[in-house]
């Protein structure tokens, strides 16, 4: 899954946060949203303008932000 197909970042929308393209909606909603034990089916129901391939965009993204942080002990 190449996350940067459907996931975007732009100035003008959510002052820049990253969301699913055409859309409004935060990547960090939508992982949000599944962490809080929405079913994929819920999100899908809720957000007509969602797809699959959205809802997987958004995981890669977040697995990818985390995969690249770095964390210093104190």
């Amino acid at each position: 899954m190449n996350w940067r197909e459907r996931i975007v970042v732009d100035p003008a929308i959510l002052v820049g946060k990253p969301v699913v393209k055409g859309t409004r909606l935060a990547v960090e909603f939508v992982v949000h949203l599944l962490g809080q034990g929405w079913s994929e089916d819920e999100v899908l129901r809720n957000y007509p303008g969602l797809m699959h391939e959205d809802i997987k965009a958004c995981l890669s993204y977040a697995s990818a932000v985390l995969h690249a942080e770095k964390v210093h002990p104190r």
